[in-house]
């Protein structure tokens, strides 16, 4: 039996004379006639790639022979000024790959059979590598000019803000719509990237013809993900309403809910074809005898970790880390490493460095790390820095990217490398074998490397199969956000209990939680007590604009008591410190992260004076130690709570607190103002569109003025551009670049 390990090994080692190249040549042509060892045949041929300057030249034309035998065109073009390629029908069998709407563009060999699916009118699910190139048929579908309104949901808007940049290209055929606020186009076709709760609050959804969904693994209830109701609940309207047709994509996906594939005339294609080979290096060998649980062995290991990367310096590296507290303890650490090394800081700043100077605080300790070339990436920040920061990581000018989960949500980057650090994510919850798959697929990148690493200092999970239920479709079981959206016929089970007890809602009730789209049971609870205390309490409920303290904490109290889901993770935040927060940050001159910094860090070092247990955290920090705590939380409570949280809290009860008082015969308040204020970072009305595109409020506020407030969203976009905004001699280096990338 062939070693096909041993054979890579050599590859990678010195050259490789002619007789040895003839040799393994011999053997991934065998092994390409076979379908059981196709993909290794594929990993000597990635691996010939990364070592071609160690081939003999003699041999080139016979590898580029089997580089178009794997189906490997997209290489065939990319490296066509080093591959002899004389091969007639192996030239005509490439230009057959070529896409019919992407200029220059070649599809490997499955790429271009999943094209053929789509193209046939069936619908298609598919679970490839993060390397196969799954997004270039997302722009391949919206090229094809076939379709007049395209709906494509990712979780995260920051995923919504990659893909807006790389297909904002098409926007003299497409209306590109990111908000709810967005009419669609009538001339023109149409482009919605949403979230799936933007999908299901979009008033008047024209006809969607045909819908994408990233990363489709977050619809399954067992992926302990809070927001797959919603996701359900989009996928279903788009299926079930609007009959859209619909590509499905995800990573490392064994099956789907029974039945799905046949109900919808859908295929579900697994495939591990991938044009980059990972390497695994096993760290955790070495030291298994250690424990991790000593402060002095945690401290080697992040020694380890440190040295690794000092040899790793001229490749990009990604270290995964467990939460945001975790990537920027870690990733000061690593700086003052350096530091304490001699190495000194990259010669020139990066232009966010002067804009977090003078938009946070210049005690920031992100600051000195950027200066080493160490980002950070988390979902605490906002989306303009973490654009930023990926952005100079793929553009060389970061080395280091310590992350979060947020890579596993697909995040592109062009690393090297990737270090499984931690073997947890967020509150001590295991990394399953799904997840080590997705943070190990992020080594290494299609037509940037051929071959990436990840380095293990944790022993791998155990391989599982990974099944996605499709809970609208399953009902076994269905959750009640779920189940109430379904139509009468959908149902499977209309004899159950569960089923029974939403039914004995009024269907004007029913209606109404319907249409908020969150906790079934806490929306319940909320009505009863707005019921209940309508008249005394009238003030308190019927409010507009912007509210008092008392009257903001009635609402997000019984928000905080009945909307949260059961287990769902709330510290540092207290229900509290919510309402003393969220008011504090509606007055006129608090409305910046800089007021959350500062009130943040006042709290904290009262709380280090106590003598209280559950203030101990604090206890030892030192007060560089104690503001970079507090910057960090302040981006939190911005990201979570005011962009996410409230706004959709504050919209839900004022739905409530309205069908109540009309019930009542009372005006009703109205709290929608101020939920998009506080989304929007007070951002005035018809420039809140400029916040979603990812740029700064400081450079909003610098051009505010000379934009007209009665513009609509779309004016202000081409406005700025035709006007030549970005010009302004008022905006910073950084805001410039930001206008400039995004419009």
């Amino acid at each position: 039996m062939t070693n096909v390990n041993e054979i890579i090994e050599e590859i990678r080692g010195n050259s490789i004379d002619k007789d040895k190249s003839f040799e393994y040549a011999q053997i991934c042509s065998k092994f390409l006639r076979n379908p059981e060892r196709e993909y290794e045949a594929r990993k000597i041929i990635i691996n010939i790639l990364d070592n071609w300057d160690k081939l003999d030249k003699s041999t080139y034309e016979i590898w580029t022979d089997l580089i178009e035998s794997a189906g490997f065109y997209p290489y065939l073009e990319k490296d066509r000024n080093k591959l002899v390629f004389k091969n007639t029908a192996g030239e005509i069998r490439k230009e057959f790959h070529k896409s019919d709407n992407l200029e220059n563009k070649y599809f490997h060999e499955e790429q271009k059979i999943l094209n053929d699916i789509l193209n046939s009118k069936k619908n298609l699910i598919v679970s490839a590598p993060t390397s196969f190139g799954k997004s270039l048929l997302i722009e391949e579908i919206v090229a094809s000019k076939k379709y007049k309104n395209i709906v494509v949901i990712q979780p995260t808007l920051a995923l919504l803000d990659e893909t807006r940049n790389k297909l904002k290209k098409y926007k003299s055929d497409y209306k590109i719509i990111v908000r709810t606020s967005q009419e669609p186009s009538e001339e023109k076709r149409n482009l919605f990237l949403l979230t799936a709760e933007r999908v299901m609050e979009y008033s008047n959804l024209p006809k969607i013809d045909f819908l994408v969904i990233d990363e489709f693994y977050k619809l399954s209830a067992k992926r302990d993900d809070e927001r797959f109701d919603v996701l359900n609940n989009a996928l279903n309207l788009l299926l079930n309403k609007y009959k859209s047709g619909f590509y499905l994509l995800g990573p490392n996906i064994d099956g789907i809910s029974e039945g799905f594939k046949e109900k919808y005339n859908a295929e579900f294609y697994k495939t591990d074809y991938s044009l980059v080979d990972n390497q695994v290096i096993d760290s955790y060998l070495e030291h298994n005898e250690k424990s991790c649980g000593s402060k002095k062995n945690k401290e080697d290991k992040e020694n380890r970790l440190f040295n690794l990367l000092l040899k790793l310096q001229n490749e990009q590296t990604i270290i995964y880390c467990s939460s945001p507290a975790r990537v920027r303890a870690l990733s000061k650490k690593f700086q003052e490493f350096l530091k304490n090394k001699e190495i000194l800081p990259e010669s020139e700043e990066l232009s966010i460095i002067e804009w977090i100077k003078k938009n946070v605080d210049e005690r920031w300790g992100i600051i000195d790390c950027l200066k080493y070339g160490i980002g950070v990436h988390d979902a605490a920040l906002q989306k303009h820095m973490t654009s930023s920061i990926i952005k100079y990581f793929n553009d060389n000018e970061l080395k280091y990217l310590f992350c979060t989960t947020t890579i596993i949500e697909g995040v592109n980057t062009s690393t090297k490398n990737i270090i499984f650090f931690d073997n947890t994510k967020g509150n001590r919850k295991p990394i399953d074998f799904f997840d080590y798959c997705n943070i190990k697929g992020r080594s290494g990148r299609f037509m940037v490397h051929y071959v990436g690493k990840i380095f293990n200092f944790n022993k791998p999970p155990e391989k599982e199969n990974i099944i996605v239920d499709i809970p609208f479709f399953e009902q076994n079981p269905v959750s009640d956000e779920i189940l109430i959206q379904l139509e009468k016929k959908d149902v499977k089970n209309k004899k159950s209990n569960q089923y029974n007890e939403l039914m004995k809602i009024p269907e004007e009730e029913r209606e109404l939680f319907k249409k908020n789209g969150i906790s079934v049971k806490g929306q319940k609870n909320i009505l009863e007590i707005l019921n209940k205390d309508i008249r005394e309490k009238v003030k308190l409920i019927c409010w507009s604009a912007y509210p008092s303290y008392d009257q903001l904490e009635y609402v997000l109290s019984l928000a905080w008591d009945h909307l949260l889901k059961s287990g769902e993770t709330t510290l540092p935040m207290t229900k509290d410190k919510l309402v003393q927060n969220t008011f504090t940050y509606g007055l006129q001159d608090n409305q910046n992260i800089i007021f959350l910094v500062n009130s943040n860090f006042k709290f904290y070092k009262n709380e280090r004076e106590k003598e209280d247990k559950k203030y101990k955290k604090y206890k030892n920090m030192n007060d560089n130690e104690l503001f970079d705590e507090a910057v960090r939380d302040a981006f939190q409570i911005l990201g979570h709570w005011f962009q996410y949280k409230i706004p959709k809290w504050l919209n839900v009860m004022n739905e409530l607190q309205k069908y109540v008082c009309e019930k009542n015969k009372l005006t009703p308040g109205n709290y929608t103002l101020y939920a998009s204020q506080i989304e929007n970072e007070f951002v005035r009305k018809n420039l809140s569109i400029l916040v979603e595109y990812g740029i700064p409020k400081s450079a909003i506020n610098k051009i505010k003025n000379k934009i007209p407030e009665d513009l609509s969203e779309d004016q202000v976009l081409d406005m700025i551009k035709n006007k030549k905004l970005m010009e302004d001699p008022d905006l910073i280096d950084y805001e410039r670049e930001k206008i400039r990338e995004n419009l």
